[in-house]
């Protein structure tokens, strides 16, 4: 302790600062003071309901939304796929029904007709018949007029007659299906094969073209779509051995229907229809043929007469099949083939899908192109 400073005033500054810090303690401890607002009991939170991938026994399962149903787009009607033909005809016969038939009416029907592919002389014969049949009525209008040619080219057709695909009484069933290439002939064996297996029937093809490059491979790539069978050779095989083998094998398997592919063009110096004619005597040994079908590009116009002609001289042809008829503006090319060669159309290719092969009717197909 330093000299000359009293004990006393060491003892006082001590208990001044012992106060201060006892102070400061105090006022660190003071309790918050109280409010006189009533806030209540704290709310009690329920917890959100556990997700659970069973129920529990009894209890209702909620409601499950069914699914979205996919409803399938309808079918094109033949007017539709005719848009073409009905349009190039209907323009061009426009002056004939736009006033009261007189003279100029016949030109002009005549003239639709020939320029739609009909031919001249089956063109020739409708104006006259018309002209006769509208005196005999006594016709005055232009609407009576359309009405009575369209009953003067369902005539041309032969209503008489069946244009079903003919089935033998035993299996298999052959068609052969004939053409020059490019008309559709392989496209419109693959739609047949669909159809057939659609309806539950066992289907075999016969890739007998072997002369086209990669033919056959055209052909399994349709029946795979289709769910058929094929029988094929090595390119350049004898189109007789090929058939006779497909003979044998779809008669093994019990299948119900043999289609036949054939050589639109040879790459030998033996004419095209002696072969096709030696393909048919083949399978005749051995069964029957029950339908030999032409298949005619329908754009072709008066060639496919000519084509049609060959082919049904050579292989006994029971029924054409006008494909491409949705891609011409000349659709009158049906009424030329069944008024000039006498041979039914049986199918009409209106597409590119599977089930775009439809049955010929020609009231239909009259009705399509003039309304």
């Amino acid at each position: 302790m330093p000299a000359g400073i009293a004990p006393e005033i060491y003892i006082a500054i001590a208990v001044v600062v012992l106060i201060a810090l006892i102070g400061f303690v105090g006022r660190r401890r003071k309790p918050p003071e109280r409010t006189d607002v009533d806030t209540g009991p704290i709310p009690k939170v329920e917890p959100e309901p556990r997700a659970t991938t069973a129920e529990a026994p009894g209890a209702e399962a909620p409601p499950v939304a069914a699914p979205p149903v996919e409803v399938e787009a309808p079918k094109p009607s033949l007017r539709d796929r005719l848009t073409k033909s009905r349009r190039f005809l209907s323009d061009r016969l426009a002056n004939a029904f736009g006033r009261a038939p007189d003279e100029e009416t016949w030109e002009d029907v005549e003239a639709a007709l020939i320029q739609a592919d009909v031919g001249v002389e089956a063109a020739t014969k409708i104006t006259e018949d018309l002209k006769s049949e509208a005196r005999e009525r006594r016709i005055t209008t232009a609407g009576e007029v359309r009405g009575l040619l369209a009953e003067e080219l369902v005539s041309l057709f032969d209503t008489e007659t069946d244009r079903a695909l003919t089935f033998a009484p035993q299996k298999p069933t052959v068609w052969m299906v004939l053409g020059v290439n490019g008309t559709g002939k392989t496209t419109t064996i693959g739609k047949l094969a669909a159809d057939l297996t659609g309806r539950d029937r066992k289907v075999s093809l016969a890739a007998a073209d072997t002369f086209r490059a990669a033919a056959d491979e055209q052909l399994q790539i349709w029946a795979d779509r289709a769910g058929a069978e094929l029988v094929k050779h090595q390119p350049g095989a004898d189109p007789g051995a090929v058939a006779y083998d497909a003979l044998q094998h779809a008669r093994a398997r019990e299948m119900d229907v043999l289609i036949v592919d054939t050589a639109g063009r040879l790459h030998t110096k033996t004419p095209l229809m002696d072969e096709l004619a030696k393909i048919r005597r083949v399978i005749e040994k051995e069964g029957k043929v029950t339908e030999a079908l032409l298949v005619i590009d329908a754009t072709a116009g008066q060639n496919g007469l000519v084509q049609a002609r060959e082919f049904a001289e050579a292989a006994g042809v029971t029924g054409v099949v006008l494909t491409k008829l949705d891609g011409t503006a000349k659709g009158g090319i049906a009424l030329a083939i069944e008024r000039t060669l006498g041979i039914p159309i049986k199918l009409v290719g209106v597409g590119e899908g599977l089930q775009d092969l439809e049955p010929f009717d020609p009231k239909t197909f009259v009705d399509a192109l003039l309304s």
